[in-house]
């Protein structure tokens, strides 16, 4: 885990945040407004609205994927209207360099709260070289809005919805989670001409959002830290090969790193080792067991649990702690984990590619007799680092050499031809990664496709600001528990 980095991206990111807040403080003050109430998430949103004289419903947009970050800079804009504060200019210092024109304004005497900045007649009272036109106003403050959040999401921040279970019972489906570009070094955009806040496709059709035309090379700017053992991270999905889309236009995954480059790695009965020893366990691992019950249990203890009930599966998945307490009741028995025994194989990484399954190849994928929770060892790729490249090998860096590093792979007989040239090692030119799910058995990770390649990682998932549960009863469908959470 890499919490010195985290918390000196705090001790960095702080004194900035203070000085906006502060800001704000003054600022909702000189609104008639108590300060403190710049400090309430969301309920600040509330009174920004409430100062502009704009609809309090509006605050529904902030609690809405890709919407909230246009929507926010939209409201920044409109406040600091009502301050006198209509020129473009003053709208690029308020939504690119808050934590210094939000605390000028707000201390200096010169600005004062005009009024609603809905009313042109209050503009034209206090600033009478200025001619309002709304249609101008409103296209000015969209696209500051607009170029605002597309700025932070590829350099800074960017908000992702959990839409799996593979993380439980650290992250839970609906999690809305913010997954930080600084802590690895942001990644410049490889198709720089695609539309604001679309991933491959448009909403709701089939039409790619991008134009993959003039592609960028891989190029990432400084950043706190590498990848450590422990991190959560999102990533393109390495395995995802519809319409040969460009990396950073594929889909996006999110697990937990588990062995970063030149790592050996290995899974004995369900158990991470690297380099020999047993990794760390996550804090909210879950793993399916089974068990015989003398008598019926009663679905709330499976809710005081937290056991998570899959239909399409045999057994109930449950964190280390659940399990503990489960088998502590008379009522259940024979209570063991379900492992796949050592030996039997599964369809499991390197599922192979059409050029190792041609029969009439020597070289053809060798039965590891691996599966998913005994698995390797596999040494993870390090840059520089030289593989010897035979029967046993060859089938678990193939993908790594011809797709994620662009070469021409052929294989001849028993001869391995790379960009037209015999050859018997490969030495790698980039990083790579080991990840898994935190529920084991209901993830698919690097078990199933392998090596997450550096130029593949967004960011690093840093805190669950909202969580969103579909299937609650409608009063209940926020969990509030989950506000503002830290992921470990």
């Amino acid at each position: 885990m890499n919490l010195g980095t985290d918390i000196f991206l705090l001790i960095f990111i702080a004194p900035f945040l203070l000085l906006a807040l502060a800001g704000y403080w003054k600022l909702f003050e000189k609104a008639g407004e108590k300060g403190w109430k710049a400090l309430v998430p969301f309920y600040s949103s509330y009174i920004m609205l409430k100062i502009c004289h704009r609809p309090g419903w509006w605050l529904i947009w902030l609690f809405l994927p890709l919407a909230n970050w246009i929507v926010s800079f939209g409201i920044l804009v409109d406040f600091i209207k009502c301050y006198g504060k209509f020129s473009i200019w003053d709208r690029a210092a308020a939504v690119l360099l808050p934590f210094v024109y939000l605390p000028k304004w707000g201390f200096e005497a010169k600005t004062a709260y005009l009024g609603p900045s809905a009313s042109p007649a209050f503009r034209v009272q206090y600033h009478q070289s200025i001619k309002p036109n709304s249609a101008i106003q409103w296209g000015q403050a969209l696209f500051f809005a607009v170029f605002t959040a597309v700025f932070i999401r590829a350099l800074l921040f960017e908000d992702f919805t959990i839409p799996t279970p593979s993380m439980e019972r650290t992250l839970l489906v609906g999690d809305n989670i913010f997954v930080s570009k600084l802590n690895y070094g942001a990644r410049i955009p490889m198709t720089p001409f695609s539309f604001p806040f679309t991933s491959h496709t448009l909403p709701n059709t089939n039409f790619r959002s991008y134009w993959d035309g003039w592609e960028l090379p891989y190029f990432r700017l400084p950043g706190f830290s590498s990848v450590k053992r422990g991190d959560v991270i999102v990533f393109n999905y390495p395995a995802d090969t519809i319409d040969n889309r460009p990396v950073d236009k594929r889909e996006n995954y999110i697990k937990r790193c588990q062995g970063i480059p030149g790592d050996t790695l290995s899974v004995v009965n369900a158990q991470v080792y690297v380099n020999s020893k047993a990794a760390t366990n996550p804090p909210g691992e879950q793993m399916e067991y089974k068990y015989q019950l003398k008598d019926s249990l009663n679905e709330s203890i499976h809710d005081e649990l937290k056991i998570t009930l899959y239909p399409e599966h045999q057994y109930p998945a449950m964190t280390a702690a659940s399990a503990a307490i489960m088998k502590r009741y008379s009522a259940v028995k024979d209570f063991a984990p379900d492992i796949a025994p050592k030996g039997v194989s599964e369809d499991v990484f390197p599922r192979s590619s059409t050029t190792i399954l041609d029969p009439n190849l020597d070289i053809r994928v060798p039965d590891y007799h691996w599966n998913a929770d005994n698995f390797g060892p596999i040494i993870i790729p390090k840059k520089g680092w030289t593989v010897k490249l035979d029967s046993m090998t060859f089938p678990l860096y193939e993908r790594a050499i011809e797709v994620y590093e662009h070469n021409k792979l052929e294989v001849k007989g028993t001869e391995i031809f790379i960009n037209g040239k015999k050859a018997n090692a490969y030495t790698f030119k980039m990083n790579y990664y080991w990840v898994l799910g935190d529920n084991r058995h209901d993830s698919e990770d690097s078990r199933y496709w392998g090596f997450v390649p550096e130029d593949h990682i967004s960011g690093k998932a840093l805190f669950i600001y909202m969580s969103w549960d579909s299937d609650a009863p409608l009063f209940k469908k926020i969990r509030w528990d989950r506000f503002l959470r830290g992921i470990n």
